[in-house]
């Protein structure tokens, strides 16, 4: 029956295989999924394998590798063949692993409480105090619930007699868990019928006892506990799994910097103000989480966090400082320590293991370095493992030398040769036609929660798989694969899901999302940066576009045009001594506007915009659709090379600017209009005020021949010259373009819509995010500010009697007045923006909410 699929499966006989005995007959779990399918063609098992890979980049899995020459975001790996072990097989497994959980909490507890396992010889102080991990400033701490480590993982190894090890224990932020679901999901799908038709264990019930875990230890005063998940960001390596895992749970995802310590509370910034957090499941490493106590250089964390867990105030989960026991020097010891605290033998040992910190232990595993592997003893010290039997001479020579210096600073633990699973699909070579699966070594991760009952065991993992045949090391930063692991209960299983099947009529009317501040503000920031890449996309092309024409006409606009971006920044500054109002040539012109269109390095240009643009956007790209993310995926593809000609950089401006407008389009069509989404509008409002008003004033700023040559200029980047032409159907002139710029509220492009349009916009602000924020949170002027309203009655009150001359004393005086007017205009507009921040992202004057957090 199994014959065509096993027919070309050769394990080496060194290592114990998960799928076939030593005969190569099919173990009796495998049996039932072998003859499922084993009626697949090659070609039918490829067609599953493709699905997953197509379903893994739908879903936007990856695993970020720094320094990757594939790119820092790299695609999960998936194999489509699963992981199977046995009811009776994993009722043993699952035990261990509780057992092992429950030991490491207890001592976390001792380490961080009486440090009796210390003073009793159990544990060496100098390597608990010696690492990085344990941190003195939360001794003493006792955790709400009296739990430190919610969540442990265990690195599980099965050795060639078929016996599992443990080798390595995870407890700082166990990471694997939203993968192994992800992982479910997808396979489920691909080998639906076989999932379905067997008794596979169910993951949700172990999500939902995380959540209650959780939840139950949150220290309420009453109200409903808020739980987030705590993220470095989207540069952390494992951060799809943190997105993910946050949105099933149903906890906001948030960064340091989207909490803030009030008294002795710490609260979540969102739109609508502070609200309480009772629970913080993290991601982050426990060092980082308080640059006030703990790193002082961390940028991730949140200022006072300690000091709110010691107040009892919240849960972090995992405790600060459990990644203490992440050392696999502790192996050793914990048989000792189990006898010691619970009177119990361990149920499943650890890979042998020696501290070479201790004298006889570094003598053993110089005398024996081919048998073993050389890890390092603390998480701060970056190194891979080295495997002593592939040492040459030199090589061994070398680690014995750097472990008589350093001797406390290595671990030696026993190679065990890593049992082997089957794999199908990307993990076969390329170049031939394969028709059956391949042996590759795996390690199986397993995962534990704390319950009122003790720990829960997930019944399932994620299972690692090496890279390359007759490797040992499953990592996935080496390229290595993932599998579904499927536990076979010896019972029909109930299927249960995280989420109601159905949601009821409260649900649909009454549910509200705390959106954190830093969403609304990365919204804002790429409305902003949007309405400046077309602003300076805009004043670019004018630019290049009269260098590549080189009449006397476009010369004379260049001067004006260089005299205005160089006052805007967009261009450099001249460099002292350099002639700024030299005689206008355009190819002497051409080398400083090319550089904005296409250097990096210079600040205000294109480039250095558009890169902004697509980090803001990259932090919100969860709000936007398909074709939305899209349009901003491609921006940087867009822009021109360093080197490229002028031809190419206006061809690049012009696809910059037809970008921009779509992206206009998918805001106001295409998104959510939630309370975070008015900072999208808002922003580009105030980015288009700003721009304006100050390329106007600087326009009329110019001396009288300059500003006339100015005008047809200044109507392309206001988008206005087919308006100008098709409503006076002349060559511009000043009384003109300027009402059509400034005065015009019909024109969309005009100083005084965007006025009108912002009053309105902020107005709903207030009123749609708790009425009038001046009262509700605090000191600071007025909101909407106060000045915008006599602003707009200025602008509708402008004598434009003097613009109608073409020189004089009348006319100046015009100009000036009006300059003076649109540079209130701008510094208004940066006033709002600040003041906006503040209020709503910031929360620099938000007092915390009375009663709460008191101390």
């Amino acid at each position: 029956m199994f014959e065509s699929f096993l027919s070309g499966y050769a394990p080496p006989p060194a290592r114990y295989d998960e799928m076939v005995d030593g005969g190569r007959l099919p173990r009796p779990h495998w049996q039932a999924f072998l003859s499922l399918v084993s009626s697949m063609t090659p070609d039918a098992m490829d067609r599953r394998s493709q699905f997953v890979h197509d379903a893994i980049a739908s879903d936007g899995v990856s695993y970020n590798v720094y320094a990757d020459p594939k790119g820092a975001t790299r695609p999960w790996e998936l194999d489509v063949l699963p992981l199977i072990l046995p009811a009776d097989e994993w009722r043993t497994i699952s035990s261990a692993v509780a057992q092992r959980a429950r030991l490491l909490d207890a001592v976390l507890a001792d380490l961080y409480g009486p440090q009796r396992l210390l003073a009793e010889g159990l544990l060496p102080p100098a390597l608990v105090f010696g690492q990085r991990s344990f941190l003195w400033p939360a001794h003493g701490i006792a955790p709400p619930g009296g739990v430190s480590m919610h969540v442990y993982a265990a690195d599980l190894a099965r050795a060639p007699d078929g016996r599992w090890w443990i080798l390595a224990d995870r407890t700082g932020g166990p990471s694997g868990a939203g993968y192994a679901l992800q992982n479910r999901m997808t396979i489920s799908r691909a080998l639906s019928d076989a999932f379905h038709k067997l008794p596979v264990e169910q993951l949700a019930p172990f999500y939902s006892a995380l959540q209650d875990a959780l939840y139950r230890s949150s220290p309420t005063r009453g109200e409903a506990p808020l739980a987030v998940l705590l993220t470095p960001g989207p540069y952390n390596e494992t951060y799809f799994e943190h997105s993910f895992l946050a949105r099933y749970l149903g906890f906001p995802l948030v960064e340091g910097q989207d909490l803030i310590v009030r008294g002795d509370a710490v609260y979540l910034k969102t739109l609508r103000g502070l609200r309480r957090v009772h629970a913080i499941l993290r991601r982050l490493d426990g060092d980082y989480c308080d640059p006030v106590e703990l790193r002082a250089d961390s940028a991730l964390g949140v200022p006072g966090l300690l000091h709110v867990v010691r107040a009892g105030n919240v849960v972090v989960a995992n405790a600060l400082g459990s990644a203490v026991l992440e050392t696999g020097a502790f192996s050793g010891f914990y048989p000792a320590v189990s006898q010691r605290l619970f009177g119990e033998a361990l149920q499943m040992p650890s890979i042998a293991t020696w501290w070479c910190g201790e004298a006889p232990a570094l003598e053993y595993a110089i005398a024996h370095l081919d048998e073993l592997v050389i890890k390092p003893a603390y998480t701060s010290i970056r190194m891979e493992p080295i495997f002593g039997h592939a040492l040459d001479s030199a090589g061994r020579a070398r680690m014995i030398d750097r472990m008589r210096v350093q001797p406390h600073a290595y671990v030696a633990q026993e190679w065990v040769r890593l049992s082997q699973a089957p794999t199908w699909g990307s993990l076969r070579p390329n170049g031939g036609e394969h028709d059956h699966p391949l042996a590759r070594a795996a390690s199986l991760r397993v995962f534990a929660v704390a319950t009122p009952n003790g720990y829960t065991v997930l019944p399932g993992g994620l299972t690692r798989v090496a890279p390359h045949d007759g490797g040992d090391v499953v990592s996935m930063q080496w390229g290595g694969s993932s599998k579904d692991t499927w536990i076979l209960a010896d019972k029909p299983v109930t299927r249960i899901a995280l989420r109601r099947p159905r949601l009821g009529v409260e649900d649909v009317t009454h549910s509200s999302v705390d959106i954190p501040s830093r969403v609304g503000e990365n919204l804002f920031w790429m409305g902003r940066y949007a309405a400046r890449c077309e602003a300076v996309a805009r004043l670019l092309r004018a630019a290049l576009v009269r260098i590549a024409d080189a009449g006397t006409q476009s010369q004379q606009a260049l001067s004006s045009l260089r005299a205005v971006t160089e006052r805007l920044e967009v261009l450099p500054a001249p460099e002292e001594g350099e002639p700024g109002d030299a005689a206008p040539d355009s190819w002497r012109e051409a080398p400083s506007f090319l550089a904005a269109a296409v250097d990096p390095s210079v600040p205000g240009g294109l480039v250095a915009n558009v890169l902004r643009l697509h980090a803001s956007a990259s932090q919100v790209r969860e709000r936007m659709s398909t074709d939305n993310w899209h349009v901003f995926n491609r921006l940087p593809q867009r822009l021109p090379g360093k080197d490229a000609t002028l031809g190419a950089a206006l061809e690049s401006l012009d696809e910059i600017m037809m970008a921009c407008v779509s992206l206009v389009g998918f805001a106001m069509d295409d998104m959510t209009r939630d309370e975070s989404w008015q900072f999208l509008p808002l922003a580009r409002r105030l980015e288009r005020l700003a721009h304006l008003a100050g390329v106007i004033r600087h326009v009329l700023a110019l001396p009288a021949p300059e500003r006339a040559d100015a005008l047809d200029w200044l109507l392309e980047i206001a988008n206005s010259i087919v308006t100008f032409r098709a409503r006076y159907r002349r060559a511009p002139e000043l009384l003109p373009v300027i009402h059509l710029v400034v005065l015009d509220e019909s024109n969309p492009h005009a100083i005084a819509f965007q006025l009108r349009e912002l009053a309105i916009g902020l107005v709903r602000t207030a009123a749609e995010l708790g009425g009038d924020p001046s009262s509700a949170r605090g000191q600071g002027p007025a909101f909407p500010n106060e000045d915008l309203g006599p602003l707009i009655a200025t602008l509708r009150t402008l004598p434009l009697v003097g613009f109608e001359l073409e020189a004089g004393d009348a006319l100046e005086a015009a100009c000036a007045n009006l300059a003076a007017i649109l540079e209130r205009t701008e510094q208004l507009a940066y006033a709002i923006s600040d003041d906006l921040q503040r209020r709503f992202f910031t929360h620099a004057a938000t007092p915390a909410p009375v009663g709460i957090g008191e101390g």
